[in-house]
């Protein structure tokens, strides 16, 4: 019976990161993934592919409306999406091989199949049984259904379904106004598709600072979105090539129907633990079926949970800050992650980031802070580069000027933010960014005027 130091079970970002530490640290490490690639939810049918989808389609739109504007003239390119399909897939397969080679590189042990937990430190697959000492969780998380709504991956699609459509519907409605949905209808959206958004609450990307939700809204609506907030989806009825989406409004409880040639179920997710045998061992849940832990323990000694099987935000980089911390713990050191400072962004243009505490969340706990705002229309190279719209936010503390918070709305905004990271890791103030030199001319500017702006103000505002 083949013995290990660890095993994981899902090779996912928050897996194959774990596998790939421990192993490292000179630990004896097998991944399990039932997949015919590794890389989980995010890199197969996710993250990657849809971020390939989003360059692929602002390039297109920025020749069909920019490139005249620079001299670039000549016929607008045409959409091949059958093509675009293949380029997407073909990232994907360069990244998932090489995941496979990291492996082999680290010589972790990769096991094909679906795992169960079948007793104290073992594991089965198939007619395989394995044992460790220690057994990682690290399943990722399935789309969340939606009552009254059968997605049938043909005209309603999950994220995975609206990956992998064999052209552009003319309509696309989209259930849920969170990230999902906002960036995969940024990409039909600009290859061609009508785009509704319907979403239960009233203002989109819920849990953002309020100022990014209501001006990247406006920003959604001048490219062509068109927005039904307050609704409760009641059901999607299928015909042969289209779907029939019946809505109430949630104040006045009328009713309201929207044909779609594609409907997108974009409500969420939720934890993906399915024959696992967790209530067998002995494993605890909370009422929406995460993994109850403390410091990435389960119930159980020796089982170990990360990423989105447990609480916290569902976002690739938030597990493999946990992968890397288990890993460590298992090898007897002492594993971190910063929970506060965990940013989160959107990949539409313009991109939305974020990290720390949003003004809504100060306001509530009733701490004194202060603002500083600088618009890209100020900085040079977003204008250049046709991308003014936007700006930049950083909430200080009043009193000591510690950065609280900061949240973007602009060019390169997801790169952006990580000099705000490593700045509150540090525990710095905005006085510290704004007295260190960028360079001209760049999008991070924006982020110094800002910081600036926590003070006696920007200097090109």
């Amino acid at each position: 019976m083949p013995s290990y130091d660890v095993i994981i079970i899902g090779a996912g970002p928050g897996g194959y990161v774990l596998a790939i530490r421990a192993a490292q640290l000179g630990l004896k490490v097998a991944c399990i993934e039932g997949r015919e690639t590794l890389g989980g939810t995010c890199l197969n049918v996710g993250c990657i592919p849809s971020k390939a989808l989003l360059h692929a389609s602002h390039m297109y739109h920025e020749a069909e409306h920019n490139f005249a504007a620079m001299g670039l003239v000549g016929k607008t390119p045409s959409v091949d999406f059958t093509k675009m399909q293949e380029y997407k897939s073909g990232v994907v397969e360069q990244n998932t091989k090489g995941i496979d080679f990291l492996f082999k590189k680290n010589k972790v042990d990769r096991i094909k199949g679906w795992a169960r937990i079948t007793g104290k430190g073992e594991v089965t697959v198939g007619d395989k049984v394995l044992q460790a000492a220690n057994i990682v969780i690290a399943t990722g998380s399935t789309p969340a259904s939606l009552k009254g709504v059968e997605v049938d991956e043909k005209i309603v699609v999950s994220s995975t379904g609206a990956l992998a459509l064999p052209k552009v519907p003319k309509t696309l409605v989209v259930i849920g106004a969170g990230v999902i949905g906002l960036e995969m209808g940024s990409v039909y959206r600009r290859l061609g598709s009508e785009v509704t958004v319907i979403e239960y609450l009233d203002q989109i990307t819920p849990g953002m600072d309020g100022e990014i939700c209501k001006t990247f809204q406006r920003s959604l609506k001048k490219q062509g979105f068109s927005f039904i907030l307050g609704a409760a989806v009641q059901k999607v009825e299928t015909r042969k090539t289209k779907a029939i989406v019946t809505y109430q409004n949630r104040k006045s409880g009328e009713e309201t129907q929207l044909d779609a040639d594609v409907v997108l179920v974009a409500t969420g997710r939720v934890p993906f633990t399915d024959g696992l045998g967790l209530d067998e061992i002995g494993v605890k849940r909370n009422a929406r079926g995460q993994i109850e832990t403390d410091g990435w323990k389960t119930s159980v000694e020796g089982i170990w949970a990360i990423g989105d099987v447990i609480q916290g935000p569902m976002l690739a980089h938030k597990a493999e800050d946990e992968g890397v911390a288990v890993a460590e713990c298992i090898a007897g050191q002492k594993g971190h992650v910063n929970y506060g400072i965990i940013p989160g962004v959107i990949y539409t243009t313009p991109e939305i980031a974020s990290v720390g505490m949003t003004e809504e969340q100060l306001k509530e706990q009733g701490r004194a802070y202060k603002v500083g705002k600088f618009s890209f229309m100020g900085n040079a190279r977003a204008k250049a580069v046709f991308q003014g719209e936007g700006f930049v936010k950083i909430l200080a503390d009043a009193k000591t000027d510690r950065i609280l918070g900061c949240h973007l709305m602009g060019p390169s905004a997801g790169e952006l933010i990580h000099e705000i990271c490593v700045a509150m890791e540090f525990g710095a103030a905005a006085e510290d960014i704004a007295r260190t030199c960028h360079a001209h001319p760049t999008f991070s500017e924006a982020v110094r005027e800002a910081a600036l702006a926590c003070g006696l103000g920007a200097i090109h505002a």
